[in-house]
């Protein structure tokens, strides 16, 4: 039986006879023969095999014009075609044909979690990459710590890492690099003399020893705040609640001092604490306030004692005066009679003669 192929620019066709590659033919009008069979292949496509492609590639003719990419278990390869990517073939064998379109090649090892220099970083964006990488941002104001099946491995600095999705555990712990603030809210303690009350406290801290803080430490704000939380109770417990009322502003210092040491050994810089609110139980209120009260009449009974004794000490010194200088006394009751005069309108004067004479010696020796 005779047959007329016509092969395309752009095909290439396997002839086959009795099951076996005899021949390959390109562009062109082809005749076969008898037994023979065309298999007509798009060489813009990866090649198919029909049948076992080690069969195929003993002919060397089929052998020349292809390219075989065997990717291994432990490999991804990314396709480019005339330049731009175009597939990532995983574990298995591809054949492409060589002389249409310009095909490379580029290996990736999955067997380490590293990506290497030659993989281009435009190349971990495209979509049908992403699903092979671990991508793990940190913010600029952050730093973190990579830990590869749960060991220690290096610390990453600000930005986008992205690492090769195998078997490998992958973990980034990241720490704030800013000054943070801790809150202990409402903790209710018992002071020296027994009164309870609650206290709201305050605390900033800075780390600055990362791998210690992250690696030595389960979590270190929760530790941080346990240090601070029993420091607080104990210098509560050892004052009075007069005494804590009067040393509110500088017992954040002090307790400050006592912890500074053992926070540091946690990789953790404290800089400032204090008490912002000291809350007293109802009744406690109501006592407070009468004992203030009481402390207040107290000091005004104190300062009217005050000025009472002043002003008599003033009239004791002022009679001594005027008895030994009757001027001063005349001087002394005329100025009261000008102050009871300064209230009189008019004077009605009855009498005999002898009234006047009787004023007159008012103001006579």
């Amino acid at each position: 039986m005779i047959q007329n192929i016509k092969i395309k620019a752009h095909q290439a066709g396997l002839v086959f006879k009795n099951g076996s590659l005899v021949r390959v033919i390109d562009q062109g009008k082809h005749w076969t023969w008898g037994s023979e069979s065309v298999i007509v292949f798009d060489k813009t496509q990866p090649f198919q095999s029909p049948i076992e492609l080690n069969i195929l590639l003993a002919n060397a003719d089929f052998a020349s014009r292809v390219q075989v990419v065997n990717v291994s278990d432990n490999e991804l390869v990314f396709q480019y075609v005339n330049g731009n990517f175009s597939e990532v073939l995983t574990a298995g064998r591809y054949v492409f044909w060589k002389d249409v379109m310009a095909y490379q090649f580029v290996t990736a090892d999955l067997s380490d979690i590293n990506i290497a220099d030659n993989i281009p970083k435009t190349l971990l964006e495209f979509q049908k990459v992403r699903a092979f990488t671990r991508r793990f941002n940190i913010a600029a104001n952050e730093t973190g710590l990579l830990f590869v099946d749960g060991k220690f491995t290096r610390q990453l600095a600000a930005g986008t890492w992205q690492f090769w999705n195998n078997s490998t555990t992958i973990e980034v712990k990241t720490a704030d690099l800013r000054k943070q603030q801790l809150e202990i809210t409402g903790q209710e303690l018992l002071t020296k003399d027994k009164a309870a009350l609650r206290i709201s406290f305050y605390v900033w801290f800075t780390v600055v020893d990362f791998v210690k803080a992250i690696t030595q430490n389960k979590d270190y704000e929760k530790q941080l705040y346990v240090l601070m939380q029993l420091a607080l109770r104990e210098s509560t417990g050892a004052l009075a609640l007069d005494e804590l009322l009067s040393k509110k502003e500088s017992l954040g210092k002090e307790i400050l001092e006592g912890t500074v040491a053992k926070a540091k050994a946690m990789g953790i810089e404290l800089s400032e604490a204090g008490i912002r609110d000291v809350i007293l139980p109802g009744d406690m209120k109501d006592i407070m306030n009468q004992v203030l009260v009481a402390e207040k009449k107290a000091q005004a009974n104190s300062i009217m004692r005050r000025e009472e004794t002043a002003s008599t000490r003033s009239l004791l010194n002022t009679a001594k005066l005027m008895e030994d200088n009757a001027m001063l006394f005349k001087l002394k009751e005329m100025e009261y009679v000008e102050k009871i005069a300064e209230k009189i309108n008019t004077i009605s004067v009855s009498g005999s003669g002898q009234l006047v004479d009787q004023l007159k010696q008012i103001f006579v020796k």
